[in-house]
C-alpha cells in the first residue's frame, strides 16, 4: 500500500553536525560524521574489492540470500495485506504481463496482446507450454477462473478487479450470473476480455500473477473463500523458485522452479532472512545475507563502501511515505484541523534527518520521476507553526492553562500508530515536539507492522504513518482516497472520486495529465493524509553473486531468474 520543496540543507552539503532529539525521556542521536562530500548518484557503484567477501559466504555454492521484513505468511498474490508478503509471492508467482525497468508493460507469461481501437477488448496470447511449477498446463482457463475468483462476492482483497470493467462482472459478483460474460477462452492460449469503458490500468490488472484452476479451484465455491485460505501457506505457483517452508520470524526457504519459462534459475536455493533496520548491515557484513536494502543516506553507503565487496545499487522509488487521518474522529473530520497538522510538521527536517540527501518532502501522492508529477500548483505545506496555530484557532481549539488545545470541553490529544523503521524513529519525536508548539498532544505507540495494520482494520486509531507498495501508475497513488477504499479512514470527496474515475478511463497520458494535476490540488485542500516524503531506495548486493539488477517497478524479484553464485 509518493513536491519537491527543498529547504534548508543542499543535496551536495557535506554533512558534519548531529542533531538530538528528545523521545520518551531519553535521547537519539541522528549523526551525520562528514562522511560523504557529495550525493552519491543513481546507479549501480560496483564492489571496489571482492575479495573481502565474508568466509561465511563462500561456504554457500548453491544459495542466495536477501533480507525481508516482517512478512505475515499470506502467500496469495490476492490475498496478502502485508507488503512483504508481496515480495514472496513475487518469487512464486510470475505475471501474464511485467514491467521493464522504466515502467513500460512487456510480455512475461503472456506472449502478447492485442487492444481494440475503442479500447474495450484486449486479446491476450500464452506463451506455448506454460506450466505451474508442479507441471501441470498453465491455459486461458486459469487466467479466467483467476479473473473469476477476484469478481467473488466475499472477495477481500486489495487487487480491485472492478477498475477493469469486465463485462458481466458486477452481475457475476451480484449472483445474478453464473460466469462472467466478459471472459471468453477462444482456445487454451487465448483469453479475450471485453470491458465496459477504456481504463489506463486495465492490462496490469488483468495481467497480473495467474493461479492454477485444478488447484485454488479444487473445492472452491463462489461466496466461499475458506478453501482458498487454507492454501496460503502452500502456494502453487509458476514462477522461478518454489515455496519450501516460512519459520516465523527467521526465514522463508524456496528451491529453483525447473519449469519456469524462462529456464531453470541458474542459483538453486533462495532464502528470505528476516532482518530489521538495527540487524541488516551487521548480517551483510558477516556474509548471512547476500542483498539487503538500506536507509538511503551518507553514513549507510559508506558503511557499505568499506565493506569492499557491495555492489551498491541506488535509484528513485515510485512511492511515498505518509500518516493517514482517520476522518471518523470528530476532530479530523475538520478540514483545517488536517491542514494545521500538516503546517506544523517540519517535514524537511524529518526528510533531513533520515535521508540526508537521499529524499525530498511529498507534495503529491506520486513520486517526482512519474509523469504525472507536477507540484507546480499545488499547496507545499511548507513548515508554518503560525500557520498552524491560526487554523486551530479559526477551527474552534483554544489553548488552555497547559498548553494543549480544548474544544467542547475535549483536549487536542492525537494517537500516532507506527511500525519500527528508521523514518519513524525520526517521526516521533520531531512530531511531539512539534505539535506541542501548537498545542496538540501527540501520544505515539510503536507496534510490528503487521500489528499496525491489524489496528487500523479495527479502526481504532488517529493518525496512521506507514508507506505505499511500488506505483506503478499514478491512479494506484491515489486509489485509496476514492469514497469506497477509504471507508475504513472514513474519507469521502466527490470531486476526488470524479477525477480518480477520470483520470483512469483514458489510456492517452496527455489527457490524462491535467486531470491528475487537479485532483492533486484538490487532495491538498482536502487532505485525507499528511504526505512525508519520497525516497531513494538503497540496495547492496554482495560480489560473490551477479545478476542483481533492481529496479523501481521491479525490486529485486525482477532480476532473480539471472542471479549466479560466481565467488
Amino acid at each position: 500500500m509518493a513536491r519537491l520543496s527543498r529547504s534548508g540543507l543542499s543535496p551536495l552539503t557535506r554533512y558534519s553536525a548531529s542533531l538530538k532529539i528528545a523521545l520518551f525521556g531519553g535521547t537519539i542521536l541522528f549523526s551525520s560524521l562528514a562522511v560523504a562530500d557529495e550525493v552519491l548518484k543513481a546507479g549501480i557503484v560496483p564492489a571496489s574489492d571482492p575479495s573481502q567477501v565474508p568466509a561465511a559466504a563462500k561456504l554457500r555454492k548453491d544459495t542466495v540470500i536477501a533480507g525481508i521484513s516482517e512478512p505475515q505468511g499470506i502467500f496469495n498474490p490476492y490475498f496478502f495485506v502485508n507488503g512483504w508478503d508481496e515480495n514472496v509471492t513475487n518469487v512464486i508467482f510470475s505475471r501474464l504481463i511485467d514491467w521493464d525497468s522504466q515502467g513500460k508493460l512487456v510480455p512475461g507469461l503472456a506472449e502478447s496482446w492485442k487492444v481494440s481501437d475503442d479500447g474495450k477488448i484486449y486479446t491476450i496470447k500464452l506463451r506455448p507450454g506454460l506450466t505451474f511449477s508442479d507441471g501441470s498446463p498453465l491455459t486461458a482457463d486459469d487466467i479466467a477462473f483467476t479473473l473469476s475468483v477476484l469478481y467473488d462476492p466475499k472477495y477481500d482483497g486489495d487487487t480491485d478487479i472492478t477498475l477493469a470493467h469486465i463485462a458481466g462482472g458486477d452481475e457475476y459478483k451480484a449472483g445474478k450470473a453464473d460466469s462472467i460474460s466478459g471472459l471468453k477462452v477462444l482456445d487454451p492460449l487465448t483469453l479475450q476480455v471485453t470491458t465496459t469503458q477504456p481504463g489506463a490500468t486495465t492490462l496490469q490488472k488483468i495481467g497480473g500473477p495467474v493461479l492454477s484452476k485444478a488447484y485454488y479451484g479444487k473445492e472452491y465455491q463462489r461466496g466461499n473463500l475458506d478453501y482458498l485460505r487454507t492454501l496460503h501457506g502452500k502456494p502453487l505457483g509458476n514462477g522461478p523458485y518454489i515455496y519450501d517452508k516460512y519459520l516465523p520470524g527467521q526465514e522463508i526457504r524456496f528451491h529453483a522452479n525447473s519449469h519456469y519459462w524462462r529456464g531453470t534459475p541458474p542459483t538453486a536455493r533462495f532464502i528470505y532472512r528476516v532482518t530489521n533496520p538495527s540487524t541488516n548491515f551487521q548480517l551483510f557484513q558477516t556474509g548471512d545475507t547476500d542483498y539487503d536494502a538500506f536507509t538511503s543516506r551518507p553514513d549507510d553507503i559508506e558503511q557499505l563502501k568499506l565493506l569492499g565487496f557491495a555492489n551498491i545499487n541506488l535509484y528513485g522509488s515510485s512511492d511515498y511515505s505518509k500518516v493517514e487521518f482517520n476522518l471518523h474522529r470528530p476532530a479530523l473530520k475538520d478540514a483545517k484541523v488536517r491542514q494545521a497538522l500538516i503546517y506544523g510538521l517540519d517535514r524537511q527536517k524529518l526528510i533531513d534527518v533520515v535521508y540526508q540527501g537521499y529524499g525530498s518532502v511529498a507534495i503529491e501522492p506520486i513520486a517526482p520521476i512519474s509523469w504525472a508529477y507536477n507540484a507546480q500548483d499545488v499547496n507545499p505545506y511548507q513548515y508554518d507553526a503560525n500557520k498552524a496555530k491560526q487554523l486551530l484557532d479559526e477551527a474552534g481549539w483554544k489553548v488552555a492553562a497547559d498548553g494543549i488545545r480544548v474544544k467542547d470541553g475535549k483536549r487536542l490529544e492525537l494517537g500516532l500508530l507506527v511500525s519500527k523503521k528508521v523514518l519513524n524513529d525520526a517521526l516521533i519525536p520531531i512530531a511531539k515536539e512539534n505539535y506541542r508548539q501548537i498545542g496538540v498532544l501527540l501520544k505515539p505507540q510503536v507496534v510490528d507492522f503487521n500489528a499496525l495494520m491489524s489496528l487500523r482494520k479495527t479502526g481504532n486509531y488517529d493518525l496512521a504513518s506507514f508507506s505505499t507498495s511500488t506505483l506503478n501508475d499514478p491512479h494506484d497513488g491515489v486509489w485509496d482516497f476514492y469514497s469506497s477504499e477509504a471507508k475504513l479512514q472514513g474519507y469521502h470527496n466527490a470531486e476526488v472520486d470524479k477525477l480518480i474515475t477520470a483520470g483512469n478511463a483514458t489510456l492517452d497520458i496527455e489527457q490524462r495529465k491535467p486531470i491528475y494535476h487537479r485532483l492533486y490540488q484538490v487532495l491538498a485542500e482536502d487532505p485525507p493524509v499528511i504526505l512525508l516524503g519520497n525516497r531513494q531506495i538503497l540496495s547492496a548486493s554482495s560480489a560473490r553473486v551477479t545478476g542483481f539488477k533492481p529496479d523501481i517497478y521491479n525490486g529485486l524479484t525482477g532480476s532473480l531468474p539471472d542471479v549466479k553464485v560466481v565467488n
